[in-house]
């Protein structure tokens, strides 16, 4: 049993963070309070006795770490990390203003905060990243993940508990805050805590249920939880929303709701602190581990004219960039056969995580990873990262290094069908905010386009195809951001063709086929779909009667084309557009591109009537 002195300061402080919450919601005028006043005591419990933090440095490498999944809960957040002492309590009444840092949903412009929460269902991802990273690196933090029951019907979290249970996470404890009410109903369970136990007991977690606001029973779970061996933990807390005052307590219709002022003073009559702030004595986290040192880079080593996937590719690159940079690590779901991930499998398995079918939570664990300083890239089918979508969204808000790889883009892979078809992915990924997208056409590209990717900022993602590719470029070819190629270039040129990956080897065709007839063509490889190099588009544009030939393996909204006509909105280009406009079907991918007016005879046909239309500029 804990001492009294402890209680007293736990619960003292349990106290301050209901009056904080329900202080800043009110100022406010919105926010989340009952839902703070239910977790409390969880959070004080964790703040003022159990974690290992420095207030004075929040994302200390070595320190414990806390999510808040249920980011609705955010003022509880802030007013923990007030009351030891990281930023002036006065401070709180910010919450939710324009330009302050303690926004609706924690984000990391909150620098104690190292992701955004908030979409439901996402922090035991997040959580369970930080805990892989923390057992690879030997290093002796816990993570500490606090969810809603609400968030609990979601099914990533449960894709969580399994990779969790099955990867022995025993450095991660889940706290789940039972406290009955959702936002317009009581959850699906309420308070049966004894079937949230069952179903984290099923995917290989210890699990406790406790009475969440019994100071007692809370710190012993805990003591329990750091004590557990192969094993994550679950804490099953049984709480009531709005605990602490009578009139919001268990009481339906008050989620979302801040306390009007005038009962504010009603609201806080009940909760009554020490007369003098409890200083708790914070225990410090261990030295930081030393990081490895990175080693020099090999080259790429392909031969002109070889034919090889771009899939392919990602793998070797992915083996080159980890064998000079400790900080590379692998994420796949189960297709690493498909995507190459397996080269650095088989190399190194120590940088590689498989995730199993799960996506969602593959890529919440790869944003975990990446709070912990390693670069993470993730590899599914391009299609299969739709299932993601949220949580590739949360990432950008989370300020996450995340790298992402598509493969079996576009009709091109063939026989699978349309169901295996990634055909929105580009217009999906360009709409990330601050993203970064790469279409690589062939091996060299990729690998250059995957280095790059390792050292940008934020969302990367690359779109690799199924099918083998002629290498078109040399060993040493630079590729950036915003960048492109002339592959193609003439003083006659009648045309020019936009085009990147399968499309870009057919618009090659087509330029040898309309060569023959005296018809020259310029042909720009836009491996960078965003940014986009509008410079040269422009200038290959005016130089060839204002025209682009755009040709994409892709819907027709949202990619190549969509991205060519925004750069150039502002000026007087034509853009005409070849893209798979119908839901194709199997077939050989031969068939399937000429099915879908993108083979080079196509391609070639639509060129030379353009041809016949424009003059090239002087």
């Amino acid at each position: 049993m804990a001492s009294r002195q402890t209680l007293g300061l736990v619960r003292d402080k349990a106290t301050r963070l209901r009056i904080h919450s329900l202080k800043a919601t009110t100022a406010a005028g919105s926010g989340h309070p009952t839902s703070c006043l239910s977790a409390a005591d969880l959070v004080s419990a964790l703040f003022f006795h159990v974690m290992r933090y420095d207030p004075r440095n929040p994302l200390h490498p070595a320190a414990d770490r806390f999510v808040l999944s249920k980011g609705h809960a955010a003022p509880i957040l802030y007013a923990a990390w007030a009351e030891a002492g990281y930023l002036p309590t006065d401070k709180l009444m910010e919450l939710r203003q324009f330009g302050s840092e303690l926004e609706g949903h924690p984000t990391p412009r909150f620098a104690a905060s190292p992701v955004a929460t908030g979409a439901l269902g996402q922090g035991l991802s997040v959580g369970a990243g930080m805990a892989f990273a923390g057992k690879r690196g030997k290093a002796g933090y816990r993570v500490y993940v606090l969810l809603g029951d609400g968030e609990s019907a979601e099914g990533s979290v449960w894709e969580a508990a399994a990779f969790a249970g099955h990867y022995q996470l025993d450095n991660l404890c889940a706290i789940v805050d039972v406290n009955r009410l959702g936002q317009s109903q009581p959850t699906m369970l309420q308070h049966d805590t004894q079937t949230y136990a069952k179903r984290f007991a099923a995917f290989g977690w210890k699990t406790f249920r406790i009475d969440g606001h019994n100071l007692n029973q809370i710190l012993k779970a805990f003591a329990q939880a750091a004590r557990v061996k192969r094993q994550p933990v679950a804490i099953i807390a049984r709480t009531f929303k709005g605990k602490g005052v009578s009139f919001l307590e268990n009481k339906n219709g008050w989620h979302g709701k801040a306390v009007p002022k005038d009962d504010l003073e009603k609201a806080l009559k009940g909760l009554q602190p020490s007369s003098a702030p409890v200083q708790a004595k914070i225990k410090p986290p261990p030295p930081p581990r030393p990081v490895p040192a990175s080693k020099p880079l090999a080259a790429p080593g392909y031969k002109l004219g070889d034919k090889v996937a771009t899939r392919q590719a990602y793998g070797n690159a992915l083996k080159r960039l980890a064998e000079a940079d400790p900080r590379i690590i692998a994420l796949d779901g189960d297709v690493k056969n498909s995507t190459f991930a397996e080269v650095l499998n088989q190399a190194h398995p120590d940088r590689f995580i498989e995730c199993y079918i799960a996506e969602q939570n593959m890529v919440g664990v790869a944003v975990g990873l990446q709070t912990c300083g390693l670069i993470p890239f993730v590899s599914t089918f391009a299609c299969f990262l739709t299932r993601a979508y949220d949580f590739i969204r949360m990432a950008a808000v989370s300020r996450a290094h995340l790298k992402l790889m598509g493969s079996h883009a576009g009709v091109s892979i063939g026989e699978d069908g349309a169901s295996q078809m990634g055909l929105e992915d580009l217009a999906m990924m360009r709409a990330v905010a601050g993203s970064t997208v790469f279409y690589p056409s062939d091996a060299v590209a990729m690998e250059r386009l995957v280095e790059q990717a390792a050292k940008l900022e934020g969302i990367v993602y690359l779109r690799g195809t199924r099918m083998k590719t002629p290498v078109l470029y040399d060993n040493n070819e630079e590729f950036v951001a915003g960048g492109s190629k002339v592959v193609r270039q003439s003083g006659d040129d009648a045309v020019t063709v936009v085009a990147a990956g399968v499309t870009l080897h057919e618009a090659l065709k087509a330029c040898e086929e309309l060569k023959k007839e005296g018809i020259r063509l310029r042909v720009i490889d836009l491996y960078s779909v965003k940014p986009v190099d509008r410079e040269t588009l422009l200038s290959a544009a005016r130089a060839t009667g204002n025209t682009l030939l755009v040709a994409e393996d892709h819907f027709r909204e949202g990619g190549l084309g969509e991205a060519v006509k925004s750069a150039l909105a502002d000026e007087n280009i034509r853009v005409v557009h070849l893209a798979v406009g119908t839901l194709p079907t199997s077939g050989k991918p031969e068939e399937l591109l000429e099915a879908v007016g993108l083979s080079a005879r196509h391609i070639a046909q639509q060129a030379r009537a353009l041809a016949k239309q424009t003059t090239p500029a002087d």
